[in-house]
């Protein structure tokens, strides 16, 4: 049987890159009005809000980095957990 293995950082910096661009280009669709979009910037900004982040230009780097921190730690947390697991 072959061990898999996670690359726990790696893991972790893929995953903060594609949920911090998700949460700019959500912010991005809700500030074009994108049908279904602000809602969904409304429910970021309960999340996000006290740390800064709006439904605004801003708004869009402020939920990039909060997204790519989130990402980062938890991903990662993920992939360190895998790997114990699979052990």
């Amino acid at each position: 049987m072959v061990d898999m293995k996670l690359n726990v950082k790696k893991f972790a910096l893929a995953g903060g890159i594609y949920v911090g661009a998700c949460a700019a280009a959500l912010t991005a669709g809700a500030l074009l009005n994108v049908p279904g979009l602000p809602q969904f910037a409304a429910m970021l900004a309960s999340f996000y809000g006290p740390w800064g982040y709006s439904v605004s230009l801003p708004g869009v780097f402020i939920g990039a980095f909060w997204g790519f921190t989130e990402g980062f730690v938890h991903l990662g947390l993920f992939a360190w957990l895998y790997n114990k697991l699979t052990r």
